[in-house]
């Protein structure tokens, strides 16, 4: 029997590759979609690496113990949101002392030290004792989460010791951070690596303002940055990527003194109001940065060019944004700027029926973040003593919205 083309080429491909080997492809149809699990809402996921990364002095480490204390303790999320569960912490710090540092800063947070564990080494079935090392221990960190009921969060203060090679360089940024991610796959566990800024980044994308290859930033599905105003105690902590909820907006935040019980000093952190704005104006704004013409104020002429000769179809809006670049959260943020009406024309039914933005002369602009921030007040009535990460929000009130 004569052998087709098919036959023939596989025959070759096997040949040349010394192996039977075949593409594994399944039909999208058999897959079953999966909603992204959060321990903090759009913040932080599951399954997933996220980097948190800042100058130094922004208080990293203690903001990471914050959110790690609210899951213990089943609290509330820097943005008011409810943490409905409690779960396990493992925290990996190779720059702070458990005893005078990590645990006082948990307790005066509020943390339930039950269930934090802090990894102090490796120790061999001979009693032999090394350091415990992520760049190439994650395998026993499998097996002690297994011995511990499972892990929720996951602390390596810096990320950048989960590197063998070159920091730098991005295959060895990616080689080393491939355990991380499969470990957070496998656990469904959050991972927060700690990492710093360059130096000299001020007013670049936030992105590529964390230190090292930008692979870390790729890797990662979230990045969070976190920075300080000089000359107060305002900071403020944003998302500067998300590959899996919106990337926007931030949090103001602060780190004051505490006392606990037993007269040990130390440090917790506390949460103040929401931030709009992309992460390069929050941090532009708190660092003193001026970069001239934002991308807000690109995304406002671009609205008012658009709409200058009358009412324009929402979903044209969108169409023309995205072949201009914008995301659609800038988008709706000059949409309030400027003062764009959405309207709904038609009936209400069929293809007759839609929305339409218009500009509105004379409507009140809201009040962006294009300027330094005012100083936070650590005495705000937001905070209450028993906790670290509390802030009161506003409940969601109904209305009627344009939908995509």
């Amino acid at each position: 029997m004569p052998v087709t083309a098919l036959e023939a080429a596989t025959m070759a491909i096997d040949a040349s590759l010394g192996a039977s080997w075949e593409a594994n492809m399944v039909q999208a149809a058999t897959i079953t979609p999966q909603p992204i699990n959060w321990l903090w809402p759009t913040w932080l996921a599951t399954g997933k690496l996220t980097i948190l990364a800042g100058a130094a002095g922004t208080g990293k480490t203690t903001l990471a113990l914050g959110l790690a204390a609210t899951l213990t303790s089943a609290g509330i999320w820097p943005d008011g949101q409810a943490c409905n569960t409690t779960g396990n912490v493992i925290i990996w710090s190779s720059e702070d002392d458990p005893a005078d540092t990590l645990i006082p800063r948990l307790m005066a947070m509020g943390a339930d030290l039950e269930r934090v564990y802090i990894i102090q080494g490796k120790i061999s079935d001979q009693g032999e004792r090394e350091p415990f090392d992520p760049a190439s221990d994650m395998d026993l960190l499998k097996l002690a989460a297994a011995r511990m009921g499972g892990v929720d969060l996951l602390m390596i203060d810096p990320i950048v010791s989960a590197i063998k090679g070159d920091m730098h360089k991005a295959n060895d940024v990616r080689r080393g951070l491939q355990a991380m991610v499969d470990f957070a796959a496998e656990q469904g566990a959050a991972i927060i690596g700690i990492s710093h800024f360059a130096k000299g980044t001020k007013g670049s994308d936030p992105q590529e303002r964390v230190i090292g290859s930008q692979a870390f930033a790729a890797l990662a599905r979230m990045v969070l940055v976190a920075a300080k105003q000089e000359g107060s105690d305002m900071r403020v902590l944003a998302r500067a990527k998300s590959n899996i909820a919106v990337d926007d907006g931030g949090i103001e935040y602060g780190i004051q003194p505490a006392t606990l019980d037993s007269g040990i000093e130390t440090t917790r952190a506390w949460w103040g109001g929401k931030i709009e704005g992309s992460a390069r104006e929050i941090l532009n704004a708190v660092d003193g940065v001026d970069d001239g013409h934002t991308e807000l104020d690109d995304a406002c002429d671009f609205l008012r060019d658009l709409l200058a000769d009358g009412p324009v179809p929402s979903k044209k809006v969108r169409q023309d944004a995205d072949g201009a670049g914008y995301s659609w959260a800038t988008i709706r943020r000059a949409q309030k700027k400027i003062g764009v009406e959405a309207e709904r024309v038609g009936d209400g039914i069929g293809a007759k029926s839609g929305w339409v933005w218009r500009l509105s002369p004379g409507t009140q602009f809201p009040k962006m973040l294009n300027e330094p921030a005012k100083a936070l007040n650590p005495g705000s009535e937001h905070l209450r003593e028993d906790v670290s990460t509390l802030v009161e929000i506003e409940p969601f009130k109904s209305h009627s919205v344009e939908v995509f």
